[in-house]
Order: structure tokens, then sequence, then C-alpha cells
């Protein structure tokens, strides 16, 4: 169950080979606890409207470093400007994250909580619920022909994936390993290159191919316009670097998210 990483190429390959080792060198000692209820992802994404994702970020590969948050005051924010689930970067050394943001975000906000990093090993998902996630990512530029035999250990584990690609090919993995939650990046994950026209292109495809289940666009959304070519489209969109810096994060996420209000009134 664990990807063949040396075949993924950039700093995604670099990145994943990192988290491999340091998750394959600790030992695993956080157990869910079932009786504990955490909010639906897909229910909140599947709101009328396009849902925002709102991301909890540090800093990233391609933009450096972008802010120095406290995980539990931004995520207050994010739920009062109306975001419907919040992303937490749990990666320490290239996006500043940890495992104690998702617990101080978690016991400050109702809403669903996404675990946002490179899950390469298989305890990596029930640790993500342990931490209050309701959803982990799956990259299948990383997973491969595996992401089908993770995203059926994150259903056992009572969790949902948002499953990410990012070309064709991806697609057509994601598709067979049946994910439910589409994730479309814009950016390239291997050149760190950012293109708008991806995610309204691969999710057109996914629509004329069959799939019924909630898209997701993803990365350099920023502006309400940047968000036009996706109403009735798709489901949500993650925003997370516009956000972060942004310094007044709810009135960030208004000002974001006016345009789509304005539409549904």
């Amino acid at each position: 169950m664990i990807p063949r990483l040396h075949d993924v190429p950039g700093v995604l390959g670099e990145i994943c080979r990192r988290r491999l080792a340091e998750v394959s060198a600790r030992p695993y000692r956080l157990s869910p606890d079932p009786s504990q209820p955490i909010p639906s992802f897909s229910q909140a994404l599947a709101l009328p409207g396009l849902s925002l994702i709102a991301e909890v970020k540090r800093k990233s590969p391609s933009q450096g470093d972008i802010a120095p948050l406290d995980a539990a005051v931004v995520a207050r924010s994010y739920e009062q400007g109306g975001a419907r689930a919040i992303s937490v970067l749990t990666e320490a050394h290239y996006f500043a994250g940890s495992e104690e943001d998702l617990r101080a975000v978690r016991q400050a906000v109702r809403l669903p909580l996404l675990r946002k990093d490179f899950t390469v090993h298989p305890s990596q998902i029930p640790e993500a619920r342990a931490l209050g996630a309701s959803a982990v990512l799956l990259i299948v530029a990383a997973l491969g022909e595996l992401t089908g035999a993770y995203l059926e250990l994150v259903r056992e584990s009572g969790l949902e994936a948002l499953v990410e690609i990012h070309d064709e090919r991806e697609l057509d993995i994601a598709l067979e390993a049946g994910a439910s939650i589409l994730g479309i990046n814009n950016r390239d994950l291997v050149s760190l290159k950012v293109n708008m026209d991806t995610a309204p292109r691969l999710g057109e495809l996914a629509r004329s191919r069959g799939f019924e289940g909630l898209l997701v666009a993803e990365s350099g959304y920023s502006r309400p316009e940047e968000l036009r070519p996706l109403a009735g489209r798709f489901d949500a969109v993650l925003v997370g670097t516009s956000l972060a810096r942004s310094g007044d994060w709810q009135k960030a996420i208004e000002a974001l998210m006016a345009a789509d209000s304005q539409r549904r009134i």
C-alpha cells in the first residue's frame, strides 16, 4: 500500500518522499473515537451556490512565506465570513503546518475540516480522523493506481476524500477509483505553474464522462471575477494564499463570495 514515489517528479515527488520517511519513522499512536461526530464535508459542499473551502496556509513552495497565522483565530474568522469548510495544512517543512493546527481548528469551529497533507501511508488516514478531520486529500499524481485502494481505506475510516487531479490521465484514474469529490488543481504540481483554464476544462470533461459527484476548483483564485467561470459548473472552490495574506480574513471571504451571493438572490 505504499506508492512508488521514486516515479513522482519535481517538488511533489520531493515532498512526498520526505513525508513518507517521516510517517514511516514514527509509531502510529492516535486512535479515532468512533463516537465522536464529525460534520459532513460533502454535505457542506453540496449546499446551494459555490461553497468556499478556506485554507489555513502559512507558506508554500510556490509562494514562500505567506503569513504567520494562528490557525484557530484564522479558522474562526473564516467561519464567521461564510466559509463552508476549512482546509488545514499539516505538512511542516514546505507548508509550516502541523497536526496541532488541525486539533486547534477542530476545537475552534464547527465546520467540516479537510486535512491538507500528502497522504502516502495508510496510517495517515485513521490519524486524520483522530485529529478531527472530516476529509483527507488524495493526490492522484502521487498515489497513481493505488488511488482506489486508499479511497477504500478512507471510507472504512468514516472519512471522505478530496481526490485531486490536474490532467486527463489522472481524471481517468480518479473516475475508475470511484471518486465522489473531485478536486481539479489549476497548478501543475511538478512545474508549479498555474493555468486557470484547467479546472473548467477538466470539470466539463468529467461531467461528459458521467461523473455525478462534487467538483472542486483549486489554486489561483483571489478575485470574485475569477469565480464566474465556475458558476453552475462547480460545487466548491478552495482558496488559500489570497485569504491567508489578507490580514482581515472574514472581510476577505465576504468580498470574494459577494458575487455568488448576489447571483443566488
